[in-house]
Order: structure tokens, then C-alpha cells, then sequence
């Protein structure tokens, strides 16, 4: 029988997907058959589109929780959520996370979405396990908008998990206030990840909920040497490189990096030639100029080194207060030596 650890996860399609989503069905599989306990989905607007993928993913295990980290609560209506999530939960016998976050403000102001703000995570996931209970919502007025009924069905009585992605600490408070787990972003070093725990668990207990009950996942960049040159670039500095792209003064500000490094790589011309996501666009010639920009410091931040380096870093991750470890980067095949050498140091 296999060994299952209930406090590992990983992704499944990490980073750009550039596999394609059929990927996710050997993926999903071989993450059960490794023990993994919890296999994420990201959402980006390609071929990553969530529900689809979390429906497959159920399909094909049958121990293994499948969560979300993230989607957006603002892309659908309350409605569709809500019975997405209860049609994932039945289907998978209990085994599904609704995970949110934010979004990239950016991107959502390029495509006329609407900001969204932590009273609005609040009131969503207010809705969410109201109308989980079967409740008639009549004439809600909050945050997150007005609706005359909201209702799905007064038979549901259904304990489904609900996660946030967090990196402030106005959403880290939310996540200890209301939600199950919260997922912190990759690349906090060991102060952040201390830092943010503190502020998830202190919430909670304020809020008059058990901490210990509020999971905080370490969401650790995981990049064995036994994986080729460029495809350990391509997951380190491509990555690294594609947050800061996105929402680099967030990473910068939240780990109290020197923001003027910042400057000097939005500024490259390197990295602006680059036509997309640096992780999945950039060469080999492009990520190696791009790795010159980053310091060393910025990438420790992450599980590197032999199989046996890279799981006594998992490890060291609960002891800076994580409770679940994601290694984040990877694929289970990709994985296994790590898992393997895990499962040794137990």
C-alpha cells in the first residue's frame, strides 16, 4: 500500500501548462500513486481554465484532495460558483477545495474586471456557505453586489472547504477570520512565511475560531538537480521572473526586497523583448541573461539541491510554522526522487 502524506501538495500544469491539460490526467494519477495528499489548480486564460480541469482531476483519482488556488471569485456569477463547487464536492465524494485570490489587478483592469477588495472576499464566502446550507438569499445587498435570490437548493447541507491565496495582511487576516486554508505565494523566505502564519493564526483565534484549524500552506518553489540545466532555470528564475512581472511590487514589499533591483529588471531590455509570461515564452539565452538580474538572496527562497537537500528544505518549512508544504514547480514525475527521499527522512 502506499505511503500517503497528507500534508504535502503540489500542481498540477504548473506554471504556463505548456504540456497542454492533457497533461493533468497522467499528472493527477501519478501525484495519487506518489501520496501526495492535496493536488492544486491554477487558473490562467488559456487552457487552464479551472472547472473544467478540477472535473477531470476528480475523474481520475479517488483519495487525493483537488483544490483550486486560484480562481476568481468575480468571473462567475454567485450562482455557477457555488453549484460548480457542489458538483465537484458530490462528484468527488468530499474530496474538493474552492480555492480564491485576488487576481493580478493589472490584467484585470486591461479586461474591464473590477479590483477586488477583502470586504468582498468576506461577503462571497458568506454567500457561499449560505447557500451550501440550502438557504434562500432574498434581496442581498453587500460587497459584492445586489441580487434579488440567490438560492440553489433546500436539500444542500454540504461542508465544503474554502481557501485563500494570500500575500498582504489585510488578506492574510480574512483567511484566518473566515476561511479553511490559505495558500501563501512562492518565494517567501523563511521571516515572511513565519511572518504570515502569525498573522493568519492570531486572526482566527480573535475571530473566536481554533487557529490550529486554519491550515497555512508554504507554497515552496521545489527544483531537484537531478532535472536538467534548462528546465531548473526555466522553474526558478522563469518563475520568479514571471511574478515579478506581474505583480512585482507586492513580492518586493512583502519580503522587504531592495525595490530598485525591481527597477533595474522591469527596465532590461531583455526581459521587456520578452512577448508574454517569462516562464513560458523566454529562451534559454534570455533566461540565463534574466538569472544576472535576480540576487542570489531573492532565489534561495525555494528547495534546491539533491532529492535528499530538497526534502530536508520541505521539512525545514514546519518549522518556520507551515502546516502544509506545497512543492510548487514540478510535476510528480518530476517529483518522485524528492517524495522518495521524504518518505527516508520520516
Amino acid at each position: 500500500m502506499t505511503r500517503t502524506f497528507d500534508e504535502l501538495g503540489f500542481y498540477l500544469l504548473a506554471g504556463a501548462g505548456i504540456d497542454g491539460p492533457a497533461a493533468l490526467l497522467h499528472e493527477a494519477r501519478r501525484g495519487e500513486e506518489l501520496g501526495f495528499g492535496t493536488a492544486f489548480i491554477s487558473e490562467r486564460w488559456n487552457t487552464k481554465e479551472a472547472s473544467s480541469l478540477t472535473g477531470a482531476a476528480c475523474a481520475v483519482t479517488e483519495r487525493m484532495t483537488i483544490a483550486t488556488a486560484a480562481t476568481n471569485y468575480n468571473t462567475r456569477h454567485p450562482l455557477i460558483t457555488a453549484s460548480w463547487a457542489t458538483t465537484m464536492h458530490r462528484l468527488s465524494g468530499g474530496r474538493f477545495t474552492l480555492g480564491v485570490g485576488r487576481g493580478i489587478a493589472a490584467i484585470h483592469a486591461a479586461y474591464g474586471i473590477p479590483a477586488v477588495t477583502t470586504a468582498q472576499l468576506e461577503d462571497w464566502a458568506q454567500v457561499m456557505r449560505r447557500l451550501w446550507r440550502g438557504e434562500i438569499i432574498a434581496n442581498h445587498d453587500g460587497p459584492i453586489g445586489r441580487y434579488p435570490v440567490l438560492f440553489l437548493d433546500p436539500d444542500f447541507d454540504e461542508d465544503i472547504r474554502l481557501a485563500l491565496v494570500a500575500f498582504g495582511p489585510r488578506s492574510l487576516a480574512l483567511g484566518g477570520r473566515v476561511f479553511d486554508d490559505v495558500v501563501l505565494h512562492t518565494y517567501f523566505p523563511p521571516e515572511t512565511l513565519r511572518r504570515c502564519v502569525a498573522t493568519v493564526k492570531k486572526a482566527a483565534e480573535q475571530a473566536g475560531r481554533d487557529p490550529d484549524a486554519v491550515r497555512v500552506w508554504s507554497c515552496l518553489a521545489t527544483v531537484g538537480d537531478h532535472l536538467p540545466e534548462e528546465s531548473r532555470l526555466r522553474k526558478t528564475v522563469g518563475r520568479l521572473a514571471t511574478y515579478l512581472q506581474g505583480y512585482g511590487d507586492l513580492m518586493v514589499a512583502t519580503n522587504d526586497w531592495d525595490p530598485a533591483v525591481l527597477q533595474r529588471f522591469r527596465a532590461d531590455p531583455v526581459v521587456t523583448s520578452v512577448p508574454g509570461a517569462i516562464d513560458g515564452k523566454a529562451d534559454t539565452g534570455q533566461l540565463e541573461h534574466i538569472a544576472t538580474l535576480l540576487p542570489d538572496e531573492w532565489l534561495s527562497a525555494a528547495a534546491t539541491g539533491s532529492p535528499a537537500r530538497c526534502a530536508a528544505r520541505v521539512r525545514e518549512e514546519f518549522g518556520h510554522g507551515a502546516d502544509r508544504v506545497i512543492l510548487h514547480g514540478a510535476t510528480p514525475d518530476e517529483l518522485a526522487p524528492i517524495v522518495a527521499e521524504y518518505a527516508r527522512q520520516a
